[in-house]
C-alpha cells in the first residue's frame, strides 16, 4: 500500500491528486517543466501524454484538443524551502509573476507562469497558523 492507503501501481504515483494540464506542444512543456522547475519525467504515452513527478507528487501533461480552448490552471506545490526552486526558475528565465513573499497564513510563496499559461505557486510553510489568525474560518481541520 502507498502512504495514503491506495493500492500500489507502478504506473501511478503515491500521491492522491494528479492535475492534468493541456499544452499545445507537450515536448516543449516537458522540457520547460523539467529544466525550469525541476520535474522528472516518469513516463510518456506516445506523443500525446506524459506523467511528471515532483517530490511525492505528480502531474500529467497532455496534448491540447484543437477543437476546444486550453484550460488554464493554478497549481500549488508545497516544498520545505522555496529558495532553490525560485533561484532555479529565475536563473532559467521562467516568467516570475510574484517573487518570494511571506503571507499571514504562514506561507512563503513565489509564482511563475509556464509556456502554456498555467500558473505555478511554490509554497513553504514558515509558521503553523490557524485560519482565524489571518481572517479565515476553520471548517474541517
Amino acid at each position: 500500500m502507498t502512504p495514503n492507503n491506495l493500492p500500489d501501481n507502478l504506473s501511478m504515483p503515491a500521491c492522491t491528486m494528479i492535475p492534468v494540464l493541456e499544452y499545445e506542444d507537450i515536448n516543449a512543456a516537458i522540457s520547460w517543466l523539467t529544466d525550469k522547475l525541476g520535474f522528472t519525467e516518469r513516463w510518456r504515452a506516445g506523443v500525446h501524454r506524459a506523467q511528471l513527478s515532483f517530490a511525492d507528487s505528480a502531474i500529467v501533461v497532455t496534448e491540447a484538443n484543437p477543437a476546444k480552448p486550453i484550460a488554464k490552471t493554478n497549481i500549488m506545490i508545497r516544498v520545505k524551502n522555496i529558495a532553490p526552486y525560485y533561484e532555479r526558475a529565475q536563473k532559467q528565465g521562467a516568467e516570475i509573476l510574484r517573487p518570494p513573499s511571506d503571507f499571514p497564513y504562514g506561507e512563503r510563496q513565489y509564482t511563475v507562469r509556464d509556456i502554456g499559461g498555467h500558473i505555478w505557486t511554490f509554497s513553504q510553510t514558515i509558521a503553523n497558523v490557524v485560519p482565524e489568525e489571518w481572517g479565515g474560518v476553520s471548517t474541517n481541520l
